[in-house]
């Protein structure tokens, strides 16, 4: 120790504080001693994640440093720079951060051009850990993370690829990926994807990137076939792969039947995130009923799960459990509100509770947390498509067929959009474009027939349609409601009858149950049209159809009801005029028929 050290430490032994002053004085010692100087300090609170002190001193430091540019060498000023940044960043101080990053850069520049580091008058002394300078690709990525932030995707990429391909680690390749993709270019973002495996061959969501980009499910396989040849207990990798490559090619059967295989199995039961992907493709398949049970069955094993609770919100809406879907709203808020599905999920309770507005203002909301949010678009596009803004909505719902192109809610909300404007054309291009990507399955044949039905010429092929979905599902609601309207418009009645008990005879629904009640109503069916509504209402108390028709009949009588009234009015009336005073009664009831099917 240098004199003037031991002279500190002998002078701290005979002060009344000695015990409290020693271990603050010894750093100090250390530092005159020449074994440490400020910037070790800086850097040392900043790997020990003190961002707010690093912040206030190296903000003291820099101004230091500005007024006496010989106080530090260039290369501590890089690294103040470079902490300094990193704190902002801490701080969510995106612009700032990146303003000191780009001044750290310059200063690294101008570094490398000087043949030796000068030595400071201020600090002296340096030592091998002080001159192990923070790393300039590191700063980079720093600086393309907080474009991403500030939704200056260009300039991400800008820094990004101004990074020799050989000095990329995996997370700049997954990143500049990642940005390829959303930027459309797809061709890099295959290429940078790809870089990620062969470094880090179990990164499974680039495995994800690469076949939502339309790489083979054989091509990604073989990329990690000699880590599961090597390391024991990934035989289910190449089966997770394959179960993927059908999710993201739209064979929602064959992915579901893949995942229910691989759930099976011992090692991987209950995994949360494989429930999550069959609650998922259940939705996609139009199979609700399953989907709902999937989900509940993953926020059972975690609690604090978020991903995907946007759809299964939006599943309850459906339904009408709108306090169901409040609790889960308020639920996800206590989890994280950075999310948007907390959003979503308290947009679809507005929605279907016909705040058209306020549904707006929580899908734009959720769209700022994530862009790539599609059921926060189908959210405000719906939202939108309600308040009349219809071609603001049709921009919406096409961003969701852009990111999500194998999801066929996206393309059904763009074609309610073209019907809702009468552009049938574009609506029937739309159906058949549909038919043709996705092939012929019961949902895309009803939402063809959907189209059909509002042009009278196309009448019977709608029919014909419908009857192809129902033959491959009879079971699916959205064909059996449509077939129920294309009966109804026919007045064949009894037939509509027969449909709707045999597509209620396995599920509980409450659109079914309400026009099964119109349809009772028209073949005078008073009493079980009234137990039919009242099954509508106890699914979904705001159903405002199923309200209106029980409505309706409390306030109209029926034919019997009034030849009571009348034999006790008029007892000494003739039996014949009663008749025929029953029919004018029952002629005036169904003079307005057609108002009492009001289908979806």
């Amino acid at each position: 120790m240098d004199p003037g050290g031991a002279a500190i430490l002998e002078s701290s032994l005979r002060s009344p504080y000695r015990l409290f002053e020693l271990p603050l004085l010894l750093p100090l010692s250390a530092a005159l001693s020449g074994r440490m100087n400020v910037i070790d300090h800086v850097r040392d609170m900043a790997a020990a994640g003190l961002h707010s002190n690093v912040r206030l001193l190296s903000s003291l430091l820099l101004t230091m440093s500005n007024n006496n540019p010989e106080l530090f060498s260039p290369s501590q000023k890089y690294q103040l720079l470079v902490y300094h940044a990193d704190s902002l960043f801490h701080d969510k101080e995106y612009r700032n951060a990146v303003s000191k990053y780009t001044m750290a850069l310059q200063q690294k520049k101008a570094l490398s051009k000087t043949s030796k580091v000068r030595p400071s008058t201020g600090n002296s002394a340096s030592t091998p850990q002080s001159q192990c300078l923070p790393s300039e690709i590191e700063v980079k990525y720093k600086m393309a993370e907080c474009y991403t932030m500030l939704k200056q995707d260009k300039d991400a990429i800008a820094i990004l690829d101004g990074i020799p391909s050989r000095q990329r680690t995996p997370k700049i390749n997954m990143m500049l990926a990642n940005l390829y993709k959303k930027a459309g270019q797809e061709r890099p973002s295959v290429t940078s994807y790809k870089e990620v495996l062969r470094q880090c061959p179990l990164a499974l969501d680039a495995i994800l990137g690469l076949l939502s980009l339309s790489v083979k499910g054989a091509e990604v396989a073989s990329m990690t076939m000699n880590v599961i040849q090597t390391v024991p207990n990934l035989d289910w990798l190449s089966v997770w792969i394959k179960a993927y490559a059908f999710v993201h090619t739209g064979d929602n059967s064959r992915a579901i039947n893949t995942i229910c295989s691989l759930e099976k199995k011992s090692l991987l039961r209950d995994n949360v995130d494989l429930l999550g992907s069959l609650a998922d493709l259940y939705f996609r398949a139009g199979d609700n009923k399953n989907s709902v049970l999937k989900f509940e069955q993953a926020q059972m094993l975690d609690p604090y799960l978020i991903k995907g609770m946007d759809v299964y919100g939006y599943l309850l809406a459906r339904e009408g459990r709108l306090e169901d879907v409040e609790n889960l709203g308020c639920r996800l808020f206590n989890i994280s509100d950075q999310h948007a599905e907390p959003w979503v999920v308290s947009g679809c309770h507005s929605f279907y509770s016909k705040r058209y507005s306020r549904a707006l203002y929580l899908g734009a909301k959720a769209i700022q947390l994530n862009s790539n949010s599609v059921q926060a678009l189908l959210l405000k596009g719906a939202a939108l498509r309600n308040m009349g803004r219809v071609q603001e909505a049709i921009i919406h719902f096409r961003e969701a067929i852009r990111l999500a192109p194998c999801r066929l809610d996206c393309y059904e909300g763009l074609i309610e959009c073209y019907l809702a404007s009468n552009s049938i054309r574009e609506a029937m291009v739309m159906a058949n474009n549909v038919y043709k990507t996705l092939g012929a399955n019961a949902q895309t044949l009803t939402l063809l027939a959907t189209v059909c039905l509002e042009d009278p010429v196309t009448q019977e092929k709608a029919k014909t349609l419908l009857d192809k979905a129902l033959t491959q599902r009879p079971d699916y609601i959205k064909a059996v409601v449509k077939k129920a309207e294309l009966l109804s418009r026919e007045q064949k009645y009894e037939d509509g009858i027969a449909l709707l008990r045999n597509a209620l005879a396995n599920q509980s629904d409450c659109v079914l149950h309400r026009i099964l009640g119109d349809f009772l109503v028209a073949v005078n069916e008073y009493q079980e049209a009234m137990d039919q509504y009242s099954i509508a209402l106890s699914l979904d108390p705001n159903d405002q159809k199923s309200l209106e028709g029980m409505q309706k009949m409390e306030k109209e009588e029926s034919p019997t009801d009034a030849t009571q009234e009348e034999d006790v009015d008029d007892m000494e009336g003739s039996g014949e005029e009663g008749d025929l005073e029953g029919s004018d009664s029952e002629a005036a009831q169904w003079a307005d028929q057609e108002q009492w099917f009001g289908m979806q």
